[in-house]
C-alpha cells in the first residue's frame, strides 16, 4: 500500500461500494484523489486508488474498522457510495454521521427502497407497473419472488406455490418485454435526462435466473415513450427528493411501458456517457445542476462475464484491453460469480455487441472453457 503523508494531503474522496472500480475511475478522471473500500480490491481499482481497503461486506460491523483506519490516515472530506448498500442501509446512516455524503441521503435511500411506499407512489401518479402483492399467492400463475432489499437481480426467481419461501420478499407478476433504464441527474429542483439504455440478464441457474449481465446506451424508444418516461422521472424525483445520478428501471413491451424500480445511487450506466458525469453528480448533490448538451457519443456497452464453472485466475493472464474489474492471479471465481467486466464502444450497436461476444470468447479460450453465451443479447 502507498505510504501516506497525511499532513500534505487534502480533499480526499472516499469511495465505498460492492465494487468500487467504476466510481474510483470516474472520480480520478474528474481530478479527485480517491480512497476505496470494496469487497474485491481488483487490480484496476487499486491503480485508481491512492489507498484502498478490502472488506467482507458493507455491514457496519465489517465497515467501521476499515473506515476508521483510512480516516486516521487521510483528511477525507467527502464520501461517495455505490451499489451494495441495498441490504445495509444502516451503514449509510452511520457514514452520514462522519462524512459529507455525495448522493441521496440515507432517509431518501430508505424511502425509495420501501417497496410498499414506492408502489403506492406509482399508483398515486398513475404510473403503470406489473402487479405486486405482499402476501404469498395461492396459485403459481406467472409470479416472480423478489427480495425487499436487493441489487442486480440477485434473489429474484420464479415463484412456485409449493416452494419454501425463506426470508422477506414480495411477489410481482412476470411482465414480458425488454428491460431498459433511464439515467438522470437531479439537484432537488431541476432534472436532466442523461440517456436511455437497454439491459439484459443472465440465467445462472434456478437460484439466479435474472442476474444483471449488461447494458447498452442509445436505446431505441419512440418520442412519446421518451417524453412519458421523462414526465414520470420528474414526478418521482420530486416526490422522493432525489439528488445526483439515479436510474429508473422499466420494461418495454411494444409501446407499453412498465416501471420496475428506482436505483437511488450511481448506476452502472454512468460509465456509458463520458467522463464529466462524476463532477456533475457531486455538483448536483450540492444543489447545482450543470446542464450539458444531449450526449452524442458512440454506442457503448458494459457486460459482466460470469464464470460457467469454478475457475482460478492464472499467473500472467492476458486480459483484453476492453476488460475492467480485473481480479488478481490466484483469485477463485466460483460458478456464477463475476470474473470481470467488459466495456466496448463503436458507431453501430450490433458491432458493440459483437465485440462483447468476441472479448468474452477470448477470456474463456484462455481459461480453456470454450464459448459461454450467457449474457450476450441477440
Amino acid at each position: 500500500m502507498p505510504n501516506p503523508s497525511p499532513k500534505n494531503l487534502i480533499g480526499y474522496l472516499l469511495v465505498i461500494a460492492h465494487s468500487g472500480r467504476m466510481l474510483a475511475q470516474a472520480a480520478v478522471c474528474s481530478g479527485f484523489k480517491v480512497l476505496v473500500i470494496d469487497l474485491f480490491a481488483d487490480m484496476d481499482t487499486r491503480q485508481y486508488a491512492a489507498d484502498f481497503r478490502k472488506t467482507e461486506s458493507l455491514a457496519w460491523a465489517d465497515l467501521s474498522s476499515v473506515v476508521e483506519d483510512l480516516f486516521a490516515l487521510y483528511p477525507i472530506t467527502q464520501l461517495l457510495y455505490g451499489s451494495g448498500f441495498e441490504c445495509y442501509p444502516e451503514s449509510l446512516v452511520q457514514l452520514q454521521r462522519q462524512f459529507n455524503v455525495c448522493g441521496n441521503t440515507p432517509e431518501v435511500f430508505a424511502r425509495v427502497q420501501d417497496k410498499l411506499g414506492f408502489f403506492a407512489a406509482l399508483t398515486s401518479f398513475s404510473i403503470p407497473y406489473p402487479e405486486v402483492v405482499f402476501s404469498k399467492p395461492d396459485s403459481n400463475g406467472c409470479w416472480l419472488l423478489k427480495p425487499f432489499e436487493g441489487q442486480g437481480g440477485v434473489g429474484i426467481r420464479h415463484f412456485q406455490v409449493d416452494a419454501l419461501v425463506d426470508g422477506d420478499g414480495y411477489w410481482q407478476k412476470y411482465q414480458a418485454g425488454v428491460a431498459h433504464s433511464v439515467l438522470f441527474l437531479a439537484d432537488g429542483n431541476q432534472l436532466e435526462i442523461i440517456g436511455f439504455n437497454r439491459q439484459w440478464t443472465a440465467d445462472l441457474g434456478e437460484a439466479q435466473p435474472f442476474a444483471f449481465a449488461g447494458i447498452i446506451n442509445h436505446a431505441e424508444l419512440s418520442v412519446n415513450q421518451q417524453a412519458l418516461l421523462g414526465h414520470w422521472v420528474v414526478l418521482l424525483s420530486e416526490f422522493f427528493g432525489l439528488r445526483g445520478l439515479n436510474s429508473l428501471d422499466f420494461i418495454v413491451d411494444a409501446e407499453a411501458l412498465w416501471v420496475l424500480e428506482i436505483n437511488p445511487r450511481i448506476p452502472a450506466s454512468m460509465q456509458l456517457y463520458g467522463e464529466d458525469l462524476m463532477r456533475r453528480h457531486i455538483a448536483a448533490c450540492a444543489g447545482e445542476l450543470q446542464v450539458m448538451p444531449p450526449f452524442a457519443g458512440r454506442y457503448c456497452a458494459y457486460q459482466v462475464v460470469y464464470a460457467p464453472d469454478d475457475v482460478v485466475i492464472p499467473e500472467n493472464f492476458c486480459w483484453p484491453s476492453e476488460c475492467v474489474d480485473l481480479p488478481e492471479a490466484g483469485v477463485i471465481c466460483r460458478k456464477g460469480q463475476p470474473i470481470c467486466s467488459i466495456i466496448a464502444d463503436y458507431i453501430q450497436p450490433d458491432a458493440v455487441l459483437s465485440q462483447l461476444a468476441q472479448v468474452q470468447q477470448s477470456i474463456f479460450n484462455q481459461l480453456h472453457r470454450g464459448f459461454y453465451p450467457h449474457g450476450i443479447p441477440s
